[in-house]
């Protein structure tokens, strides 16, 4: 596991968190988190009667909360953090006005999930909404939402033949990456200076062009050659990945410069230059 430490605002309170390289999950500090939200003099206490009150909450402790090493005033020292999805669990355990927010929050993002389950389209719809939040163009998140589609297909085609979501997944995929842009996801990650952030949503429109043409040739490879193994279908990853690769050093052949940009969603709004895709043409 490596960490790194940092002070996120919490309110007006600093909560210490942790990123994890290895999860690729960010950890807060759960006796900040209480503190901030309760305003106790004296969280640890604060936080021993909440278990008290919660026997659920005190019976499932161990797998919400893990102790990390994190700067403190006698210097580093374990203190028990929690991931979001854990801190949100807490949340709920906590009678405090500071908390309701949090909780009404968390109440209708349940609740809009569930809308959405019920009719995919509303997905969509916010998808939408949250992309142009955030800046993008309407023709990147037209590319965007078709890479969507093309992904959609792929993993499909591989559920088709027994492939598990999860691991196998991040295998495939991780070999897609690694044959048209020589880096794994995690890699391709760290080179955008990414966290927790999804990499196809800070892709440049060639990036985005060329994971596109890996995926959708991965999966008509697939189609064609009906692999059987597990082994099989890494070496059709393989293939559909190469097939983007041929046309990246094609194109950089004729740019004289790599299609691989360090640029992430932040830099690439700063320059004015988020990545466009006029797809009727």
């Amino acid at each position: 596991m490596t960490q790194h430490n940092e002070i996120k605002i919490f309110g007006e309170q600093q909560v210490r968190s942790v990123w994890d390289d290895t999860a690729e999950e960010w950890y807060f500090a759960v006796v900040d988190v209480v503190a901030a939200l309760t305003d106790s003099v004296n969280p640890t206490d604060y936080i021993k009667k909440m278990r008290q009150r919660d026997l659920e909450l005190a019976k499932g402790w161990g797998q919400i909360v893990t102790p990390l090493a994190i700067p403190t005033a006698g210097g580093k020292q374990k203190v028990n953090c929690a991931t979001a999805k854990g801190i949100f669990r807490i949340i709920q355990s906590i009678p405090s006005p500071k908390a309701e927010p949090f909780k009404l929050w968390i109440a209708q993002v349940a609740a809009e999930r569930l809308d959405q389950m019920q009719d995919p389209e509303l997905s969509i719809e916010q998808a939408l909404r949250d992309y142009r939040r955030l800046g993008y163009s309407d023709n990147w998140i037209n590319q965007r939402l078709k890479s969507i589609e093309i992904r959609k297909e792929l993993t499909d085609e591989w559920k088709k033949h027994g492939i598990e979501e999860g691991p196998q997944f991040a295998i495939l995929t991780d070999i897609i990456y690694k044959a048209w842009a020589g880096k794994s996801a995690k890699e391709y990650k760290q080179y955008k200076g990414l966290k927790k952030e999804n990499l196809r949503d800070n892709m440049t429109n060639r990036e985005l062009v060329l994971n596109m043409l890996a995926e959708v040739s991965t999966k008509d490879i697939s189609e064609e050659t009906d692999p059987e193994t597990f082994s099989e279908h890494m070496n059709v990853a393989r293939r559909g990945g190469n097939v983007a690769k041929t046309a990246r050093e094609q194109l950089e052949k004729e740019i004289g410069h790599s299609v691989i940009s360090p640029d992430n969603a932040k830099k690439l709004a700063k320059s004015n230059d988020l990545p466009e895709l006029d797809l009727e043409k």
